[in-house]
């Protein structure tokens, strides 16, 4: 490119810079303030239900009053919180190591895919709230039959998803990097990996919410804390407001773990260089 080019050019993508650095930051306005608008909204209509149609406070109690009571009550609610919190994130971090590993198995063997992928999807479809009870009678009633639990209904999405991106790389890369000589390593690390970063992930965002449900339906059928027990407690006194208040608290971790996972995701893409 001549001088006389470059002159041309630069000046025009400079000019640009400022309009692409604008429209971004409206992207991201957009982003947060249209769903915190959408909930403003939200709150505003459950406030002017509950203040002029008359319902009593058991059927449904206005959103002040589930606010006092989260604010004057946190010190008895923390503990289950943590509970939930904690054993919701390990079920969690397991289902989704193990799912990772199985799907690199089932990716590299033949014949452990052929006799487990179809098992694998088989146990995808069935509901597996009817085989928590089971998990109590094997593990009693604790910690372990939840966390195993919750660990076994976020596993399937995890491993399925992460297959089936190791398996979506194009043919012709693969082809390519073996006429290098490039070792099996090599190519997972570089060619599979970061193909299959976009389904582990989405996998993942799946995963965390039902890593939420195993632990909230463990807290139902054995549990004598968190967020879970709270509302089986609340809902026999017909305490509304207290099943709102553990509900929230249960929309907060859920969002905390997801942004966790949205935030790790843009990480790992802007490493790999994934748009």
């Amino acid at each position: 490119m001549s001088d006389a080019t470059e002159r041309l050019v630069l000046p025009a993508s400079r000019a640009e810079r400022p309009r692409l650095v604008t429209t971004r930051w409206l992207t991201i306005a957009r982003a947060v303030l249209l769903p915190l608008l959408t909930a403003g909204l939200i709150l505003f209509a459950w406030w002017m239900v509950t203040t002029f149609s008359g319902l009593p406070a058991v059927i449904l109690p206005p959103p002040d009053a589930v606010w006092r009571l989260l604010s004057t009550n946190m010190s008895v609610l923390a503990p289950h919180l943590w509970q939930t919190l904690i054993e919701s994130t390990l079920g969690f971090l397991i289902a989704s190591v193990s799912g990772v590993a199985i799907a690199i198995a089932i990716t590299y063997s033949s014949v452990l895919r052929e006799a487990f992928y179809p098992h694998l999807v088989l146990f995808q479809l069935i509901p597996k709230v009817a085989l928590a009870p089971l998990f109590v009678v094997w593990l009693g009633i604790g910690a372990p039959a939840r966390l195993a639990f919750a660990t076994f209904i976020a596993f399937f999405p995890m491993v399925i998803a992460t297959a089936q991106g190791l398996t979506e790389v194009p043919s012709d890369m693969i082809r390519l990097s073996r006429s290098l000589s490039a070792s099996r390593w090599q190519v997972f690390t570089t060619i599979r990996l970061p193909y299959a970063m976009p389904y582990i992930f989405a996998g993942m965002k799946i995963s965390v919410t039902m890593a939420m449900i195993g632990i909230i339906i463990g807290e139902f059928i054995a549990s004598q804390k968190g967020l879970g027990y709270l509302i089986l407690f609340a809902s026999s006194q017909a305490n509304t407001t207290l099943i709102l208040a553990a509900v929230a608290l249960l929309c907060v971790i859920g969002l905390a773990q997801f942004g966790i996972v949205v935030v790790l995701e843009r990480i790992v893409r802007r490493h790999y260089g994934i748009h």
